[in-house]
């Protein structure tokens, strides 16, 4: 063997053992800046002094304040705590609520709450689902469909009370929350703005909490369709949930008019003074979904914009959100929804708007689009009849002549 021919032997005999070596070293399992969450991250620090020096803070971090989040905390912790392994140290399981709260609160993205937090996108991405679904397992009870009679009456007195309109046990509404557009599907969820949705559907009483949500219809539909195919449609025509008799919704023109569900009389027509009075007590009273709504967007900016996860995830997001709003809003209504918080009315000014409108914006949330529907019933008609005849004669109020006008 030449000089040379040994000489190529030993260099590739060396360059194997290089490349075995290299083989051998342990791989990167985290990145350094990571490791030091338990040091660095944001849940051992800048939330511990929130809740030691500024609790409003901490309140407007999470949108819950400290006793509530440890309440979520002792629910939900079991459930979400994974072990330890030899490789690392599991995620606290109060740091994975904080993501998730914060998340909801603010729509950051996951980079960014990766960097605050120090804990992997893709870690964030696996958990959140199941953070999520964890807190609204806890919460559910705060947002059912009544079940009794007295329960609907007590939701029914409150319209009256409130909104001057009788026998109303409920305010319906639809809003597209615009998402990004799942591959393959582009026809399914694209909606008249031009944007891809899925369409969440709800029901609100009284007091601007959801007694119903429907989340996950395809952007195309309209209001009307969707409520056609819901399940509240069916329980009611079917009454399943012992709704009281001659019990009515309220919905604005994107629904079709049905003996339990009124909506305004279409403005397109030239409107006697009586049909003007009757539109402006309906829309008075359907006002509390919209004002349920911009509370919703207010105080969980992930409703602000457009929301980039999976379709699956979109819908444990609006059903999570709408359990936290329902559960602030019946258990601290002071904070969640202070004074001017909401639209009110004064007999003197007369509408004053409520503050949320004031940081209002499209966002994620877009209104749905009508459906014609010209086979109304003559007894959902009849009804309507009736509720105009009413709110023009017993059921007339000082101010209302003045408001249309």
């Amino acid at each position: 063997m030449s000089a040379v021919s040994e000489g190529v032997l030993i260099v590739a005999a060396l360059l194997r053992q290089e490349i075995l070596r290299n083989r051998r070293k342990k791989r990167c399992w985290i990145k350094k800046w990571i490791t030091r969450r338990g040091v660095l991250g944001a849940s051992n620090n800048l939330c511990v002094e929130l809740q030691i020096e500024n609790e409003d803070d901490f309140k407007n971090m999470f949108r819950v304040n400290r006793t509530q989040f440890y309440y979520l905390l002792d629910k939900i912790g079991s459930s979400i705590q994974r072990q330890n392994t030899t490789m690392r140290n599991a995620i606290p399981a109060r740091t994975k609520l904080e993501i998730a709260l914060k998340y909801l609160a603010t729509g950051d993205s996951f980079g960014t709450l990766s960097q605050l937090f120090r804990v992997p996108r893709y870690t964030i991405s696996t958990f959140l689902v199941e953070v999520l679904e964890a807190i609204y397992s806890v919460l559910e009870d705060f947002i059912k469909v009544p079940r009794s009679e007295e329960e609907w009456n007590q939701i029914i007195r409150g319209f009256f009370i409130r909104w001057n309109f009788p026998n109303c046990f409920g305010a319906i509404d639809g809003k597209h929350i615009n998402v990004k557009c799942p591959p393959g599907t582009e026809s399914d969820f694209f909606n008249y703005k031009s944007t891809f949705s899925i369409v969440l559907l709800a029901c609100v009483d009284h007091d601007y909490c959801f007694t119903y949500i429907d989340v996950g219809a395809k952007g195309r539909n309209s209001d009307g369709g969707i409520f056609n195919n819901c399940t509240l449609k069916k329980a009611i025509e079917e009454n399943t949930i012992n709704l009281p008799s001659n019990a009515v919704l309220v919905g604005d023109e994107a629904f079709p008019l049905k003996p339990y569900l009124m909506k305004p009389y279409p403005r397109r027509n030239d409107l006697s003074r009586e049909q003007k009075i009757y539109n402006h007590r309906l829309c008075r009273c359907r006002r509390i979904v919209e004002n349920a709504f911009g509370v919703l967007t207010f105080r969980f900016r992930i409703f602000e914009k457009p929301i980039t996860t999976s379709i699956d995830k979109v819908d444990v997001i609006v059903k999570t959100s709408c359990a936290l709003h329902n559960w602030l809003r019946k258990t601290s209504p002071a904070s969640y929804t202070p004074p001017g918080f909401i639209d009110e009315e004064c007999q003197r000014s007369g509408l004053r708007l409520g503050t949320w409108r004031q940081n209002a914006s499209g966002g994620a949330f877009e209104n749905i689009t009508s459906q014609n529907n010209r086979n109304s019933t003559r007894e959902a008609i009849r009804i309507r009849g009736n509720y105009c005849h009413y709110f023009n004669n017993d059921g007339a109020v000082p101010w209302q002549d003045s408001a249309i006008f």
